[in-house]
């Protein structure tokens, strides 16, 4: 049974003003447009049409919230690299994105999809190198694993765990398919301790973050200093002209 079958749509954000106030635990999903974010939504919550699938990029343009118990909430954001959406629907993207996940105190961690015949890419890596400055934990779904063979999906998940471990010492890595349902209790026991639900001793979920065996990885110190990475001497003036990834 899943451990989010009571999840039901709660509302959709276009403005910070508009945020659940009686949020305490939440959870954003995060990800390259048709990446899969809504599916993953959809099958974690055992539920084919709770959140919005299109066929359409860019189609998610605000934040839409999933009620799981009083107080908790997953998130699903806007996708990011629809290069074709107008303007003025990536600016407001970034004046919601960027806040949002900087600012708001609910945020448990980012669950970040990435399609598995195409992980890490630049965008990516700017999400993971980003939003690790808050000292959050993120998860990644590698979607779509169903379309890759055994070997396949060995070699990408030993990959993407390498790559990330350059990145965040708090990022964990899984396979996922919404097709199969593969990996749904690996994600559910990782997500459900993030928002603090029972999901029995035996079934606590493994501290499997990035970085090399035999090393406890501990959250880095950093201070949190907007979307574009951090960097210095020559650097700085490099990453002045970085964008958030929504564009």
């Amino acid at each position: 049974m899943s451990l989010f079958k009571n999840v039901t749509f709660h509302t959709t954000v276009a403005s910070l003003n508009d945020l659940p106030t009686d949020s305490v635990c939440e959870i954003a999903f995060a990800g390259r447009s048709n990446a899969g974010k809504s599916s993953a939504i959809n099958t974690l919550a055992n539920h084919s049409r709770l959140a919005f699938v299109s066929k359409m990029p860019g189609r998610t343009q605000h934040l839409n919230y999933f009620r799981l118990d009083d107080g908790k909430y997953l998130v699903d954001l806007p996708g990011y690299g629809f290069a074709k959406a107008p303007a003025e629907i990536r600016a407001q993207w970034e004046g919601l994105l960027a806040p949002y996940l900087i600012h708001r105190s609910a945020l448990a961690g980012l669950a970040l999809i990435m399609d598995s015949r195409h992980p890490l890419t630049d965008l990516d890596r700017q999400m993971i190198d980003w939003f690790a400055q808050t000292g959050k934990p993120i998860h990644v779904l590698l979607s779509k694993a169903d379309k890759l063979t055994r070997t396949e999906q060995a070699q990408v998940i030993r990959s993407v765990r390498e790559g990330v471990a350059t990145l965040s010492d708090r990022c964990s890595v899984q396979l996922f398919s919404s097709l199969k349902h593969t990996g749904v209790a690996e994600a559910e026991k990782v997500l459900g301790t993030w928002l603090g639900l029972d999901i029995g001793e035996s079934e606590a979920a493994p501290a499997v973050v990035s970085g090399p065996p035999g090393k406890v990885a501990r959250p880095r110190q950093r201070k949190v200093q907007g979307w574009a990475a951090r960097s210095a001497g020559k650097e700085k003036a490099a990453a002045k002209n970085k964008k958030p990834p929504v564009a």
